[in-house]
């Protein structure tokens, strides 16, 4: 049985309690910790757990064999950090901070701590996804990563956000790491624009761009971003390599095609949000840190792919504002 303590009782940890509560006789939700108590005690008393009154409480449990990080991304850092100190596994929502100096320190000081702990890239998870990294096209020539949401966030999210590449790309930035498996990206070449809410530029975002990779190889990779697809959440990936291609389709709620006086290979609309989409990855991505905790290893997806993917993201944000081509080294900085 691994023991769990939730913090963050928001939108996505309400999503994790409820996929920790299905992993049941495997896991067990002990304490919601969250600054709103109300917001802890909903979740809380939906699946048996106890309100913990503060961090240290959460964390000062001795049965709690593992942490699941939802809460804002500045706690990020303390909370990992707290609790690799305390000896709980951590799995952590991304990005680790929006400033790699603050992920450095971290990584510092939790060196030597012996804990799991997994970074919630869940795409990695996604069956589909997953396929495509194991297909066999030879060697690897072009990735492609479309990755379009169905409409622009809020301003006040925005604010905090820490932008377009750094909170919404460094999704597809982790994928294509994990496409590419040992091919390390070496240069970065971004552009973006304020076309869906004109007003992200007064705020220094984009809700439009392009990014283009060359990893150590030779291999390009290309990724697509908007905030407007108004035809629904749209996530794509296609593989290209000298034995041929393969594909990551988005999905739906059904496979019906339709055709009649009014229509021809109609079909049902995408499905919503990242929360429909990636619905089974996130319940496969909490059992593959379960696994890892349950058989003391370390998870597939580490500390240093959280790193690695915010190093692209600053490069791809460094190479939009100065209209030039970045190279980077992920095991240093962008150079």
């Amino acid at each position: 049985m691994i023991n769990f303590s939730l913090f963050g009782a928001g939108r996505i940890g309400t999503l994790h309690a409820a996929n920790i509560a299905a992993s049941h006789p495997r896991a067990r939700l002990s304490y919601v910790y969250d600054l709103d108590p109300a917001a802890a005690a909903a979740i809380a008393g939906k699946y048996g757990a106890a309100v913990a009154p503060s961090v240290d409480a959460a964390l000062g449990d001795a049965r709690v064999d593992a942490v699941l990080i939802a809460s804002p991304t500045n706690t990020h850092v303390e909370l990992i950090t707290a609790a690799a100190r305390a000896g709980k596994a951590v799995l952590c929502e991304k990005p680790i901070d929006l400033d790699i100096e603050r992920v450095e320190r971290c990584r510092r000081d939790i060196a030597g701590a012996g804990v799991a702990i997994q970074i919630g890239f869940n795409r990695r998870f996604d069956r589909s996804h997953r396929a495509v990294r194991d297909s066999d096209v030879g060697a690897i020539e072009l990735l492609i990563i479309t990755s379009r949401d169905p409409g622009p966030p809020p301003h006040s999210y925005v604010k905090v956000s820490g932008g377009l590449f750094r909170d919404m790309t460094i999704h597809d930035f982790d994928l294509a790491r994990f496409i590419l498996r040992d091919d390390p990206i070496e240069e970065v070449f971004a552009t973006g624009s304020a076309l869906a809410d004109p007003a992200l530029a007064k705020l220094g975002d984009v809700d439009t761009a392009m990014v283009v990779m060359r990893a150590a190889s030779g291999a390009l990779v290309h990724i697509n971003n908007s905030r407007r697809a108004v035809y629904g959440y749209d996530q794509r990936v296609e593989l290209f390599g000298a034995k041929g291609m393969v594909q990551s389709e988005n999905l739906r709620p059904s496979s019906l095609r339709r055709y009649d006086g009014g229509a021809t290979d109609a079909k049902d609309p995408l499905l919503n949000f990242f929360i429909e989409r990636y619905q089974q990855s996130y319940l496969d991505e909490l059992h593959a840190f379960i696994d890892a905790v349950a058989n003391k290893q370390q998870p597939a997806v580490g500390f240093d792919d959280g790193r690695c993917a915010l190093i692209l993201a600053d490069a791809a944000l460094e190479s939009m504002r100065g209209g030039r081509s970045v190279r980077v080294n992920l095991a240093s900085r962008a150079v």
